[in-house]
């Protein structure tokens, strides 16, 4: 089972031992100046040599350090300086500086005071040790930075011309995702590159076919010599590419295995033999699989579904394959809705608006399964976030995609919409056939990434019944809407499956 741990490094090791080293510092200062304060002042004991008194300071000093250095690497551990807070750039990486070494000595205070005598610490010591650890520890963090823009600005600017102008390959970028995340990346200046089959022609990304920016290659990302082809130049991989949705992959448990899990592992292999190190690849909140718990990315996964087992398995393999030249981020997207170039009404919020909007009904099975949701349009929005974020904080790493706010159970949404449509009938089977259920967090999304959706539930229901009132989805029923649909009627045109797959998802499964 992976579990996303922090490993205690080398680096990590120096990092820990020089902060300790400068909170020592910062102490003895503050406690050397007040006794030298108290000197001039004339407020020792005159009776007292002075060497006595430099003892006693140097003993209050070292009963003081090492609470204090504990408190403090907790306080710099919890906050991300060992992991990924190091990686924050520019005014942001001094505030969180700011405040974690201000918590500590607030911490520290609140200790000294607690303990009543048994830690002599004047005020003024306190203080100035306070100043001094905030000046050391925010110049240790961003000197390098100021340094290399003063020695190498050529070197920046280089770096901000290759970023303007990079490269991503998108693979099933024509889908419900990737049509919401083109126009955003085109519209950032990246030049990308789509692999597709184009099952559905172009219709889901019309409204940029002419973008001077955009190149369009029709193929099917399991054959090895296109995907060699399409990695030529890139600097980056989004891989959106797969078989979605328990349904759709129940058809033919073979054919999601070679397309969800054998496919992928190839395409990263041949990415890192290319050398693109950044690979976004889209995953599921559905490796949770059934749970009463709020789930982060550190949580057991349980998949119920064979859609989950390839996801999961897909991500272990990517994850076993990270080293420093091979980066992959994982983004586990939660329920989807919306519209985008490709709906889908497949999906649990859409079609329970278009049944009430169409059909005047709206009929909950089961009810009490927990789900949390994002617009597609949001979706979107996380992987160029991700893209544009520094590798080093986003590199090998799983994000859940949504926001704690939507967390709903399946009851919950058929009654948000009926709000929005009260004229028709709600219904409730409690006859309960999906086992999935999963209440998410998001934090780490949103203190790494600062990401945050952009829609709400609510929004998301609207915006949906207004394209039924304007006509634009004739037929909710129609199966270009549906994945499951769609690949019974005419998937067979266009997908075939090897008979080998499905073993290298029992080997994987079996290995972890």
């Amino acid at each position: 089972m992976f579990r996303n741990q922090t490993k205690v490094t080398p680096g990590m090791a120096l990092r820990v031992f020089a902060d300790a080293l400068m909170v020592n510092l910062s102490l003895f200062v503050g406690f050397a100046f007040t006794l030298w304060y108290y000197l001039l002042a004339g407020k020792l004991d005159p009776t007292r040599p002075t060497s006595e008194a430099f003892w006693s300071m140097l003993g209050n000093w070292a009963q003081a350090a090492w609470p204090l250095t504990l408190i403090c690497i907790a306080v710099f551990y919890l906050t991300g300086f060992y992991t990924y807070g190091r990686f924050y750039q520019g005014r942001y990486k001094a505030l969180i500086v700011f405040q974690a070494v201000s918590q500590s000595y607030l911490i520290f205070g609140f200790v000294t005071y607690f303990l009543s005598g048994g830690l002599t610490v004047p005020r003024s010591a306190l203080i100035i040790s306070w100043v001094i650890s905030l000046v050391l520890l925010i110049g240790a963090r961003m000197w390098l930075h100021v340094w290399k823009k003063i020695a190498d600005p050529e070197r920046d600017r280089a770096l901000n011309a290759r970023k303007q102008n990079k490269h991503m390959l998108v693979i099933g970028g024509a889908g419900y995702i990737g049509s919401a995340l083109l126009p955003k990346l085109l519209a950032s200046g990246y030049r990308v590159r789509l692999l597709d089959l184009l099952m559905f022609d172009t219709d889901p990304i019309d409204s940029i076919l002419n973008h001077p920016n955009l190149e369009i290659v029709q193929g099917d990302f399991r054959h090895v010599g296109k995907i060699v082809e399409v990695m030529q130049g890139v600097d980056a991989v989004v891989h959106l590419g797969a078989i979605v949705g328990d349904p759709a992959c129940e058809l033919d448990r073979e054919l999601t295995t070679e397309v969800n899990l054998s496919a992928t592992r190839m395409v990263a292999e041949v990415a890192k033999l290319c050398g693109v190190q950044r690979f976004v690849f889209a995953s599921t909140c559905s490796v949770y699989g059934a749970c009463d718990e709020t789930l982060d990315e550190r949580s057991d996964t349980r998949p119920v579904s064979h859609y989950g087992n390839t996801k999961l398995a897909a991500e272990r393999v990517l994850l076993s394959m990270a080293d420093n030249r091979f980066a992959p981020t994982i983004l586990r997207f939660s329920t989807i809705y919306g519209l985008s170039g490709r709906t889908r009404f497949d999906l649990v919020v859409n079609l329970l608006t278009a049944k009430a909007k169409i059909d005047g009904k709206i009929t909950v099975m089961g009810g009490n399964q927990w789900r949390p949701f994002v617009h597609v349009d949001d979706a979107g929005l996380a992987v160029a976030t991700a893209l544009a974020a520094p590798l080093e904080l986003v590199g090998n790493e799983i994000f859940n995609v949504g926001c704690d706010a939507q967390n709903y159970t399946i009851r919950q949404v058929g009654e948000i919409v009926h709000e929005h449509v009260p004229g028709a009938e709600l219904i409730i089977d409690e006859k309960d056939t999906d086992r999935r259920n999963y209440r998410v967090s998001f934090a780490k999304i949103r203190n790494i990434m600062n990401f945050e959706p952009q829609w709400t539930l609510e929004a998301g229901i609207q915006q949906v019944l207004e394209a039924i009132a304007r006509g634009e989805i004739a037929d909710y029923r129609d199966a270009k809407y549906s994945n499951v649909k769609f690949l019974t009627t005419q998937g067979s045109e266009h997908l075939t499956r090897s008979t080998w797959a499905h073993e290298l998802l029992k080997e994987i499964t079996a290995s972890t």
